[in-house]
């Protein structure tokens, strides 16, 4: 089975009808299309209803762009000194080598951005901002992006490794992938050895949103990571229609935990071109976030966020349980929804 990269080849899969690609296909002519065989085979005879279609099958209310969004919703190219470099923080970078993906999410944040054709750093411009990492001490993490990093060669990703690793300044180089829930074949022995070198511990954050991707396959990629000794963490994306419901979280970060991924970040949707159909309201995420504390362990709980537009950084976006009682103590809530007074 090959790849599917088109409408046409959407088609062909039985994921559209004739009629349903003609709906869509301005849509993928904007923002690109892309499912590997592997998803293609888990996805027969699925639709619109199912979580993993919704992810990866255009749609066409992704035509409709709200007053608010943005074709660079968290500000890369305004925090960009260097081609493939995105310095947000003091202590740490992005590092984009590529800005191609085994599959395209259709509420990407950087859809605009990615792509067939999409940048590919050269050599030289590789070169570039592995330099501008080797010149700010201050930089002790980097983050590397993309695209996806994972469909990089295992000689390429040696390279910047160790690159990295000859860094005194770098102490971690964490990786961001969709790869092991969408091509988790190619999550070899070799790529995995690729990933590590001395003087830098390697992470890695796997993008995964329901639990439903956990199969087998994926699950096997998951433990050659941690079998070889790479912490893994997850990011997650709050999203209408596919896990916004306390079932559906709860059941994919225990199957996380269970696999070994600490649950990391849980996204409120960007201001991304095209995807208001996919984000709920800040007041739904936050009632939804709170209603799992205290019925999941505390090492199934992400952290929820959301980017501040611009690239002001992320923002914890939880509601607070604590609230000052005005005679200098506090009122504390419990998971049950009773409150308590806490201090002098």
């Amino acid at each position: 089975m090959k790849a599917a990269h088109s409408v046409s080849d959407l088609v062909d899969a039985g994921l559209l009808t004739p009629e349903g690609g003609e709906a869509v296909a301005r849509v993928a002519d904007r923002y690109a299309v892309a499912l590997t065989p592997y998803l293609l085979d888990k996805l027969a005879g699925a639709g619109p209803s199912d979580p993993l279609y919704a992810q990866y099958v255009p749609s066409p209310e992704e035509g409709y762009t709200a007053p608010e969004e943005r074709a660079d919703p968290i500000g890369d190219v305004a925090r960009s000194p260097v081609k493939g470099i995105v310095h947000r923080y003091p202590d740490r970078v992005l590092l984009k080598p590529l800005h191609a993906c085994a599959v395209y999410c259709r509420f990407c944040f950087r859809r605009e951005m990615v792509g067939p054709g999409g940048d590919a750093l050269s050599n030289a411009e590789l070169d570039e901002a592995l330099a501008y990492v080797r010149a700010h001490a201050e930089v002790w993490e980097v983050v590397v992006t993309g695209g996806d990093p994972f469909l990089l060669s295992p000689r390429r990703l040696t390279h910047i490794v160790r690159s990295l690793s000859d860094m005194p300044h770098v102490g971690v180089v964490r990786f961001h992938t969709r790869v092991p829930v969408a091509d988790p074949a190619r999550v070899t022995d070799e790529l995995v050895a690729a990933l590590k070198a001395e003087d830098v511990a390697s992470w890695v954050a796997v993008h995964v949103n329901h639990a439903d991707e956990l199969t087998p396959e994926a699950r096997g990629a998951l433990a050659r990571l941690a079998d070889a000794g790479i912490p893994l963490l997850s990011q997650t994306v709050l999203l209408k229609g596919v896990n916004d419901e306390a079932p559906a979280l709860e059941a994919l970060f225990r199957g996380l935990v269970r696999n070994r991924v600490k649950p990391y970040y849980l996204h409120h949707p960007d201001l991304a071109a095209g995807t208001s159909h996919f984000r709920p309201t800040l007041a739904e995420g936050q009632a939804l976030v709170k209603s799992l504390r205290g019925h999941l362990s505390g090492l199934c709980q992400p952290t929820y966020v959301l980017d501040i537009p611009g690239g002001h950084g992320k923002a914890p976006a939880a509601t607070s349980w604590i609230e000052p009682d005005g005679e200098g103590g506090h009122v504390v809530e419990d998971f049950t929804g009773a409150r308590h007074r806490y201090g002098p």
